[in-house]
């Protein structure tokens, strides 16, 4: 086994998965369901050929104007977050488009997702997690 690997001794959560973009490392606890977040957000839906209803089908959106196009991908995100990441209490969505000087403004968008974790009877604190969604452009 190369040194620095990980081994199943270094796992302590119940929640784990390997971390995406890199080698050798995994995600625990909160992590874990913040890349999962990221991932539901980020796929679009069809793409998964064995789960083919998995992610989020905003990209339709393209091209509408903005202020059609934020409620329906809030919707959107909403939906997917709920039936794929049982996890979570979905406190809110919002989504804005990135304004860059660097890149074509609003060719990204921001999307904050508040939540918590589910956890029986006691009350988790509130996370938040925000995803930059490349080429969404609205």
């Amino acid at each position: 086994m190369p040194a620095g690997a990980i081994t199943l001794a270094d796992i302590t959560a119940v929640d784990w998965s390997l971390a995406l973009g890199a080698i050798d490392e995994v995600v625990q606890g909160i992590a874990d369901v913040e890349q999962c977040l990221g991932i539901i957000v980020t796929t679009p839906r069809g793409s998964d050929p064995l789960r083919p209803t998995f992610g989020a089908d905003i990209w339709r959106y393209i091209d509408f104007p903005i202020n059609r196009a934020l409620p329906a991908i809030v919707s959107e995100l909403t939906s997917a977050i709920t039936i794929w990441e049982p996890r979570v209490n979905l406190l809110s969505v919002t989504a804005q488009p990135v304004n860059d000087a660097s890149a074509q403004t609003g060719a990204h968008l921001d999307v904050t997702l508040n939540w918590q974790l589910k956890l029986g009877m006691t009350a988790a604190p509130v996370q938040s997690t925000i995803v930059t969604i490349p080429g969404a452009t609205v």
